[in-house]
Order: structure tokens, then C-alpha cells, then sequence
């Protein structure tokens, strides 16, 4: 491919060259002949001093003699030079003793010269006697007319100019030509070559060496070109396998290798469309882990990759026979079960699975065992597309999660119904507070070393008008996904420590006050300033006021966690962490944590008389807390030989209906006064 002319480099170069060259030439030129202007000035004034020098002594010998006809020879031999337009003889107070004029030159180049010269010029010189009197006798005048030196000046620079502008046009024309075969002319084979390049190919073209020019930058040029086209040859094989590797991902999961969602929905697309014309069943298992994510945190994400490939080489035993299996993300999975005959052979299959996870996985010296729950949706019942399938499955097993995991359950019409409850009761949270719907109750904490109540805790609940009393591990998670936990756990701050200031009035002093923060409180920037207000507006002592702090909430991101809890520790605040042991905390989180206290979940407490596992896991957190220097209390204390057990292992509070079940404020206040009442009463002489 050739460039049009007018695009051409060669022919571009070449007009700027030759325009160059004019330039300076004339520039050049201009100079040259503003100095011969100069030194034509110079011509005229030394041809004057000549004339002058020629014709002083006749000039002299005719005025000193008087004579007239001397002095007029003495004229008419200047006025032989065609310049001198004017000459005189005589003394300055005295008539000339002659003198003669003639006009001007007339040219038409005169307004030019006139210009550059000057019109005329005039000098003298003065008559004298001989040495050594020197006696004086008059002046010798002569009047030069430049006309003549100009129209020599005008030809001159003429001349001067054009052979100049000549000069200039011929070296650029020869540095033209220098460029064209040093530079032009090899660009213009490398472009032949380029232009005859496959783009497919392009390591197949091997551009050869320019002649002459192997070690200068072209030769240079062509060597890296020469490697760039290899190199492109190489990544465009290397795209290729991209682009077919990227495909493969589009559709599969990289980690596990199973198909994605979007391959899914192909796949069971035409599985439902094979078991429509066969009018056969076909149930989708929606299999969704349960706290994967605390798996993770425990033992690190590496080692959750590898759980999660071997659980799907487990997975994949049950669907080599069954149907397909795929990754919908994250830890849940999908398993087609195609043409079954009943319900009753999806949920063998779903059983299978939850009982085949309770094998332990054995990764890196450690047994990690999983737990599945699996939500189970059936061709045509529940859905005639792969999208209603899959969505109503996913929908099943998360209802089925929020009720007891480690199961199954089967799409019914009441997954759309509580899916429809749960969204209108986001919608109504919204606007809960401002109803005057939410309340809080009270339940006393008790000092195991003299029984006294010495705190109480502040717990949430919502009475909606239509449902009733709405339990707070249902609305809670709704008001941290809508964000109305901030202005809720705002309210709950303040509407606690204005009751708890109202019981330090009452007497109850040493009385303080316990409240829940979710995980987005726990992170809410404000959260510091708003407790140093409350510790500030409320006259609260400082550790009047426990902040408690879930586990699970704790380990989402360590590091930030610390910097908060410290924050809110140097606000004046206990800091506790609730249901302690249900997460997957390690000694060396709680090292680096500013924790005050370590409440035992109720999980563990409830049955730690009939189960050992959990007596021996009550009896461990005590005695971690005490090594930590924690205080420790037992939530869900229901019976006296609960109370015994942890009052023996170490415990220092506990909490639950044995002392209490959660009260308003004014039967809390009751309760106070009456506790008050009994121990003074123990106080009595005499009364035991």
C-alpha cells in the first residue's frame, strides 16, 4: 500500500526543506544586503574625500591667485564625474570665486535608494598655504548625487538575494536527498513488507535486513519488529487458548469445575423440555452449606477451596447416576434429578447427601465436618421453566435455614407465602419506630458471689398489629439488610441508659446496663461519639454501660473490630462478647480484642447436666476467661443444678428464668426493690 502524494512523508520532507531553505536563504540575504547598504554608505562618503583630495591643490593655487578661469577649469574637471551634482570655490565670507550645479539624477528606482543612501551628499575641504604658515584661503565644496551608487547598490543586492535564496535551496535539496536515501527510502520497503504481513500469521513474515543499515536504528527497527511479530504469533495463541478458557468459565465454575447458574439453566432447559414430552418428573435440590463462612475464618480460605472441591468429588457420586451438578456460588450447589417416578426418590436423594456429610472431611490434619441444608423443588408442580425452578429452590432452602438446618424441604405454596410475610415485614420495620411498636424488657444478671443484681440486660421487641410480637432473630437481620438498625439500636442506646439513670435515682447505684449491638452498629464510624454523649447527657458512670458483641461479628474483620471496641472502651463502656462458642474463634483473636466479659451461650448451658460435651465446654470457657482476666456469665440458667455446676466451675454471674424472665421497666423496677427488700433482710440479726 503506496500514500497518496500530497500524504507522502518524501513529499511533505521535501516541502518543508525547500520552504526552510527560502527561508533562510532570504533571511540570509536580507543581512548581506543591509551591510552592503552599509558599506555603499562607506563608497560615498570615500569617493567624496577622494575627489576632494584630487582637486585640493589646483583648487588652492586658483583661489590664492584669484583667478577665476583656473577655478572654473578646476569646476568643470569635477563635474567630469557623473555624481558630483555641485562644487564651489571660494572663501566662506566672500562671493565664490566659482561654482557650478546640476540637477538630480532621475530614476525610477530613486525612492528606494534615496531611502537607503540619502538623496545627496555634501562635503569640503579647506585650502591652505604651504608649511609653515599654512595660511587659509577658502573651502573646495562638492555635492555628491547618490543615484549612481544606488542603481550599482539595487543590482548588487539583487544579486546578493537570489544567488543567497539559490545557495539555500540547493544544500536543502541536498539534505532532502541525504534524508530520502538514509531514511525514506528504507521506511518505504519496511512498509512493503508490513503491508504483505498475515495478520493470522504474523510470525511467518521475517522482514530482511535493510542493506547498509544492520547496526544503525533501523537495522535496529526491523530486528525488534521482526521479534514483535513472533511475539504476537505467540499471544495470539495464547489469546486464543484465553478466549476458550474464558468460555469455559462463562459456563463452568473455575474452582470446582462444575457448570455455573447461566450452564445450569441451559442444561436443565432442555432436561425439562425431554421430561415435558416423556411427562416425567424432575426435582431440583438447591444444597446450601451451613456457616461455611465461619469455616473459612477458622481454618483459612485455602483450606475452604479444598473443602469445597472435596465436597463436590463427594457430591458428584450421588449425581453421576442422578443428573447434573452444578455451583450456583459461593457454598451453595445445585443437583437435577431427571425422571423420577416420585417425590419421595428426591428427598432419598437429599437425605443421602446430609447423611453422607457427616463423614468429617480430612484436610491438613484437620476434620472439618459440614452441615447442608437442601431445598427441594419438582417439574411441573412447583415450575415449567429452569429459572422458577431454581429461584423457588434457593427460596426453600433459605426458609429452611431460618428454621433448623441440616435438613430437607420440599417447595411448597407457603415458601411464596413467607417469602411475601418476610418482605412486607422489611417494608412495616421501616416504619416501626415511628409507630411506637418497638418496646424493651429487662432480665436481671446476678452476682454469684452475694446474689445480688447487679446488672440487667436490655432486649428488643417489636409488637407488630397484625402478627403480633415478631421475634428479634427474625427482625433484627431484616433491619441490618434495609438499614434501619442504626436508627433502631440509636433508640435502644438512648431509651436504655434514660431507664438506667432512672434506677441509679431510685438507689440501685451499682445497677448496670447491658445492651446487644448488631455487626452494622459495631462498624457505624459514629457509633464512639454517640456512647460518649449517652455517658455525658445521662451522668452514667463510667462501665455502667456493657456493649455486647456476637461472636460471629467479632471475626468478619479482626483487625477492624479492635479499633472499634477500643474506641467504645475509651467512651467509658464494658465490652462483652455474647454466645460465646457457637463461633470459630482461636485464642489468639481474643488476645488481641479489649473484651471485659465472656457470656456462655444458653446452647451450652441448657444441657450441660445430661450432655458432657457441653459440661465440659462451659467448664473450658470459664476457665479461659479467667485466664484472660474476663468476667464470665452464664446466659440461659434455668435450673438450680445448672446454677450449682458454673457457680462451681468459677462463674461469676448468670442470667435466665431461674432469677427472672425479661420484664418491662416497672416490673423490673419491682423486682429491684423486692431484691433490695430480701437482702436487707438477710442483713437483720437473727434472720437467716
Amino acid at each position: 500500500m503506496k500514500p497518496e502524494l500530497k500524504n507522502s512523508l518524501s513529499f511533505k520532507l521535501l516541502q518543508i526543506v525547500l520552504l526552510s531553505a527560502l527561508g533562510v536563504g532570504a533571511v540570509l540575504g536580507c543581512g548581506q544586503i543591509v551591510f552592503y547598504a552599509y558599506e555603499t554608505r562607506q563608497t560615498v562618503n570615500n569617493d567624496a574625500g577622494r575627489i576632494l583630495g584630487m582637486f585640493r591643490d589646483p583648487s588652492t593655487q586658483a583661489l590664492y591667485s584669484l583667478d577665476r578661469d583656473m577655478a572654473m577649469q578646476v569646476i568643470e574637471g569635477l563635474f567630469q564625474d557623473d555624481a558630483v551634482r555641485q562644487a564651489s570655490i571660494g572663501h566662506p565670507d566672500e562671493a565664490s570665486l566659482a561654482q557650478k550645479s546640476r540637477p538630480l539624477h532621475t530614476s525610477s528606482s530613486r525612492w528606494l535608494t534615496d531611502l537607503i543612501l540619502g538623496r545627496q551628499h555634501t562635503d569640503s575641504i579647506a585650502l591652505t598655504g604651504r608649511e609653515p604658515d599654512r595660511e587659509y584661503y577658502g573651502d573646495l565644496n562638492i555635492t555628491l548625487d547618490t543615484a549612481p551608487f544606488g542603481k550599482d547598490f539595487l543590482t548588487n543586492a539583487v544579486i546578493i538575494l537570489i544567488s543567497g535564496v539559490l545557495r539555500a535551496l540547493l544544500l536543502g535539496l541536498v539534505l532532502y536527498l541525504v534524508y530520502h536515501w538514509l531514511l525514506t527510502k528504507p521506511l518505504s520497503k519496511i512498509l512493503r513488507h508490513l503491508t504483505s504481513i498475515n495478520p493470522d500469521r504474523p510470525g511467518e513474515h521475517w522482514m530482511p535486513p535493510l542493506k547498509g543499515h544492520e547496526n544503525n536504528e533501523l537495522g535496529m527497527w526491523v530486528n525488534t519488529a521482526n521479534q514483535l511479530l513472533s511475539s504476537i504469533e505467540r499471544n495470539t495463541d495464547l489469546r486464543r487458548e484465553a478466549e476458550n478458557s474464558l468460555l469455559r468459565m462463562a459456563r463452568y465454575d473455575f474452582l470446582t469445575g462444575l457448570p455455573n447458574r447461566q450452564q445450569l439453566q441451559a442444561q436443565l432447559g432442555k432436561t425439562l423440555v425431554e421430561a415435558g414430552r416423556s411427562q416425567r418428573r424432575v426435582a431440583v435440590l438447591c444444597v446450601g452449606l451451613d456457616d461455611f463462612k465461619g469455616i473459612n475464618e477458622q481454618f483459612g480460605y485455602q483450606t475452604g477451596d479444598r473443602l469445597l472441591q472435596a465436597l463436590t468429588d463427594r457430591i458428584r457420586a450421588h449425581s453421576a447416576c442422578q443428573g447434573t451438578l452444578a455451583r450456583l456460588g459461593g457454598d451453595q450447589f445445585a443437583l437435577v434429578q431427571a425422571h423420577i417416578e416420585q417425590p419421595y426418590e428426591a428427598a432419598e436423594l437429599a437425605q443421602k447427601i446430609i447423611d453422607d456429610l457427616e463423614t468429617p472431611f480430612s484436610l491438613d490434619q484437620h476434620n472439618i465436618r459440614l452441615r447442608a441444608t437442601i431445598g427441594i423443588t419438582l417439574f411441573p408442580e412447583d415450575g415449567d421453566t429452569s429459572e422458577q425452578l431454581l429461584q423457588k429452590a434457593e427460596q426453600t432452602m433459605t426458609l429452611a435455614k431460618s428454621r433448623s438446618r441440616g435438613r430437607y424441604q420440599f417447595y411448597i405454596a407457603s415458601v411464596d407465602r413467607e417469602m411475601r410475610r418476610l418482605r412486607q415485614l422489611e417494608k412495616d420495620l421501616r416504619e416501626a419506630l415511628l409507630n411506637n411498636q418497638l418496646h424493651l424488657v429487662y432480665q436481671p444478671q446476678i452476682r454469684y458471689s452475694d446474689h445480688r443484681v447487679v446488672g440487667v440486660e436490655a432486649l428488643l421487641r417489636w409488637q407488630h398489629p397484625e402478627h403480633g410480637l415478631v421475634p428479634a432473630d427474625l427482625f433484627i437481620p431484616l433491619a441490618e439488610k434495609n438499614g434501619s438498625i442504626i436508627a433502631i439500636g440509636e433508640w435502644v442506646l438512648h431509651q436504655s441508659c434514660r431507664q438506667l439513670r432512672e434506677w441509679h435515682d431510685q438507689g440501685f447505684s451499682e445497677l448496670r446496663m447491658a445492651v446487644n449491638l448488631s455487626t452494622v452498629q459495631l462498624h457505624h464510624a459514629e457509633l464512639p461519639r454517640m456512647v460518649n454523649e449517652l455517658f455525658h447527657n445521662y451522668h452514667l458512670a463510667p462501665r455502667s454501660l456493657e456493649l455486647e458483641v456476637t461472636e460471629t461479628s467479632l471475626m468478619e474483620d479482626i483487625g477492624t473490630a479492635a479499633q472499634h471496641l477500643l474506641s467504645l472502651r475509651r467512651s467509658g463502656a464494658l465490652i462483652a462478647i455474647d454466645d460465646f462458642g457457637t463461633g470459630y474463634s482461636s485464642l489468639s483473636y481474643l488476645k488481641r480484642l479489649p473484651l471485659d466479659k465472656i457470656k456462655i451461650d444458653k446452647s451450652f448451658v441448657q444441657d450441660l447436666i445430661d450432655d458432657d460435651d457441653d459440661a465440659t465446654i462451659v467448664r473450658a470457657i470459664i476457665q479461659l476467661g479467667k485466664s484472660l482476666g474476663m468476667q464470665v456469665i452464664a446466659e440461659g440458667v434455668e435450673t438450680a443444678e445448672q446454677e450449682a455446676y458454673v457457680i462451681k466451675e468459677g462463674c461469676h454471674e448468670g442470667q435466665g428464668y431461674l432469677y427472672s424472665k425479661p420484664l418491662g421497666a416497672r416490673e423490673l423496677s419491682a423486682y429491684l426493690e423486692q431484691a433490695r427488700r430480701n437482702r436487707l433482710l438477710k442483713l437483720q440479726p437473727g434472720v437467716s
